[in-house]
């Protein structure tokens, strides 16, 4: 019994004395383990007399009872220490502001779709919009493309799989159906644009599979092309914010416009920079041309009463000359880093009156 009060001394000390939750477990593998004193002692009961395990049997019961409590104590103590300090430790202050890394940004073909919206807005032009998975009738047929047009084969276009019917889907390869759904679906005049993702197969350092467009439709009893000429130009100063712009028109050929015209812009490439509105340099911005009458008719319009003319072009490109970007696969990498230099702040809006970009 002597031996018993002295080790439940000794523990109890040892417990009371620990400082982390390490030391407390090594207390107690001391003492309660296999090999523990306390484990020993018990062990040794079974060469006790009866008389002696009488006595010694509910001491050692005691003792590992008591010894095991003071541990589980011990160890509750010491976890609502070290509670205490991790919550006064990470402790925070609401009035601090925002870190600026975690501040997201507007991406470049997000920022110019803004831009153009604003600037076709107030030209009177309304958004609208249409499916990505098309049927081939809106994307090829009802814009006068013929069934053994080049863009029409697999080598350009994303088709899906057949129907029953033998026909397929496709990824639209361009945003000009948007046209062919708004003449259907309203009545003249017209004036839309027509924003949105389109699908070819080509990828390299200006095409990507998936990239944007914008297009634009006019459709009246009086439009001509002076009127598409005056658009573009109107356009053309918003955007890249300059008061006088060259431009020529070259004529082309679109199965959708009859006629038809490449636009290229006056800009100068000194220094390995493009500066629009300068210099003898020609740049290509967009297509354009009035609408061809079998579109008009596949659109529910009569041609002999009404005419108008289209643009398109591409948003990505635009975006990168106009923001010195020199990889179109870069805006489709998601990497931070690039996204921080040629991101836009949420709140920076494009406005005409205070300046369409930053």
């Amino acid at each position: 019994m002597q031996d018993i009060d002295a080790l439940r001394d000794e523990l109890l000390a040892q417990v009371d004395g620990a400082t982390d939750e390490a030391a407390l477990e090594s207390i107690r593998v001391a003492a309660l383990g296999k090999k523990g004193s306390i484990s020993a002692l018990m062990r040794g009961l079974g060469k006790m007399t009866p008389e002696e395990r009488q006595t010694a049997g509910p001491a050692l019961n005691g003792l590992k009872n008591e010894v095991d409590g003071a541990i589980r104590a011990a160890k509750a103590r010491l976890e609502d220490a070290a509670l205490d300090a991790r919550l006064a430790r990470e402790t925070l202050d609401m009035t601090l502001p925002v870190a600026p890394e975690d501040r997201g940004t507007i991406h470049p073909v997000s920022q110019v779709i803004d831009e153009i919206t604003e600037i076709f807005a107030a030209m009177g032009f309304q958004v609208a919009e249409g499916p990505d998975i098309e049927e081939d009738f809106y994307n090829f047929t009802a814009l006068n493309i013929p069934p053994e047009h080049p863009a029409r084969q697999m080598h350009d276009t994303f088709y899906l799989p057949e129907r029953p019917d033998g026909t397929r889907k496709v990824l639209r390869t361009h945003t000009s159906p948007v046209q062919v759904r708004t003449m259907l679906n309203s009545k003249p005049p017209l004036r839309i644009i027509a924003p949105g993702r389109t699908y070819r197969c080509d990828s390299d350092q200006t095409h990507t599979p998936m990239f944007h467009q914008v297009e634009a439709l006019v459709v009246d009893e009086a439009t001509h092309m002076g009127h598409l000429k005056g658009c573009i130009e109107a356009f053309c100063r918003a955007f890249f914010e300059v008061d006088e712009v060259k431009m020529r028109f070259r004529p082309s050929y679109f199965p959708f416009t009859e006629p038809s015209a490449e636009v290229d812009i006056g800009c100068s490439r000194k220094g390995g920079e493009v500066r629009i509105g300068e210099g003898d340099d020609w740049l290509e911005i967009m297509g354009c041309g009035m609408v061809h009458p079998k579109v008009l008719e596949h659109g529910g319009i009569d041609p002999a009463k009404y005419q108008g003319f289209a643009l398109g072009m591409g948003l990505d490109r635009i975006a990168m000359l106009k923001y010195g970007a020199p990889d179109l696969r870069a805006f489709f990498d998601s990497d931070l880093r690039w996204l921080r230099h040629y991101g836009f702040a949420a709140l920076d809006l494009p406005t005409l009156g205070q300046g369409i970009s930053r």
